[in-house]
């Protein structure tokens, strides 16, 4: 049995690529760069917003500099549009008060910038006590670096061995892999199956539910 379960948030908990395409978009009309369809969004994302960034600028301005214009137009209008249209997915609200109330220690890993992730947390899932919720922090490495992994572990006091990691993208994988916790990929995300299975994760799940037979096999 798992005592921590941690999850990714955009493409796992809950489904934002539409919040973040017209966020992305916007930033781009402002610099007169072309925009991206909504669909295309989801393999631009989940390596922090700056690569968002680079890959949502044509070919020839994907430089640092433009990086940071987008990143000045985008934020101040996420952080006002972040919870427009996203959603969580089927089943995960009802998923978190299951191991609420079994007594687990639930976490959140994210990508994205922190106040945004902290917000959308609170917004959608008041009642849940998590252990700890993390996001990009400045000074440390976003994932697939295991950095934040393992400070959850140590806000959790638990060992890897009693942790299930949950993430839709190779890059959670590869997190959980650096971490050395057992991983669990769902199918539900941003990212196509194919792209979990390269990474030969310990689990790959179609419905939120299928989180509990794990923990509590």
């Amino acid at each position: 049995m798992k005592k921590l379960v941690i999850f990714d948030l955009d493409g796992t908990l809950l489904n934002t690529i539409a919040d973040l395409a017209q966020s992305t978009n916007h930033a781009l009309t402002a610099l007169g760069y072309p925009t991206h369809k909504e669909e295309e969004y989801n393999f631009m994302v989940g390596n922090g917003i700056n690569k968002l960034f680079e890959r949502a600028l044509p070919e020839g301005e994907k430089t640092e500099e433009n990086v940071l214009r987008v990143r000045k137009e985008f934020v101040p209008y996420y952080d006002q549009h972040n919870a427009d249209k996203s959603r969580p997915y089927p089943g995960i609200t009802e998923l978190l008060d299951e191991l609420q109330a079994k007594g687990l220690q639930v976490a959140v890993a994210s990508n994205k910038y922190q106040a945004a992730t902290e917000k959308l947390i609170a917004h959608y899932f008041p009642n849940i006590r998590f252990t700890a919720v993390f996001g990009q922090r400045e000074g440390v490495n976003v994932k697939p670096d295991p950095t934040v992994v393992y400070d959850i572990l140590k806000i959790a006091q638990i060992s890897k061995k009693d942790v299930l990691y949950v993430g839709d993208s190779g890059v959670d994988m590869q997190t959980a892999i650096h971490a050395g916790v057992t991983s669990c990929g769902v199918t539900w995300g941003f990212r196509p199956r194919a792209e979990l299975e390269t990474f030969h994760p310990n689990y790959i799940i179609d419905k939120a539910e299928e989180v509990l037979e794990i923990v509590f096999r």
